[in-house]
């Protein structure tokens, strides 16, 4: 299989998308998981109220809420995925490229874009992470 390698620029380049694309995956996981936590003790006050039939529908309607938010989140994802993108934690913002970075030799190495980041400023061995990360320049 073939992989696409990045150079430094070309990731630059896709910054602007890329940093829409993962504010709207930070936000719709942080609803969700905001939506899953407010449904855990609604679901503990529901079952102490008697399992109430009319509120354990609104608690259906509810959770049918979260499958969205999760499928929203899961499409950004792929459109990020889709820019050659790897998302490594949602909640960091952390993507990588595979690609060749100055000082790296001619390995593959993870260019290593973190949300808030205006240009790509690291990178990463494929068997480090982002402890590990080395700057670029």
């Amino acid at each position: 299989m073939n992989v696409r390698l990045f150079t430094p620029a070309e990731v630059d380049a896709l910054i602007p998308r890329l940093a829409e694309l993962m504010g709207q995956a930070i936000e719709r996981h942080r609803s969700a998981q905001d939506f899953a936590e407010s449904m855990r003790a609604e679901r503990e006050r529901i079952r102490a109220a008697g399992n109430d039939p009319a509120e354990r529908r609104e608690w259906k309607a509810r959770a049918e809420r979260l499958d969205g938010l999760t499928i929203e989140v899961r499409a950004v994802l792929g459109e990020i995925e889709a820019l050659g993108g790897v998302v490594k934690d949602v909640e960091m913002g952390l993507v990588d490229f595979a690609g060749l970075a100055p000082g790296a030799g001619d390995e593959p190495v993870n260019l290593c874009w973190k949300y808030g980041e205006t240009a790509l400023r690291f990178w990463h061995g494929f068997d480090e992470g982002f402890a590990q990360r080395k700057p670029l320049r």
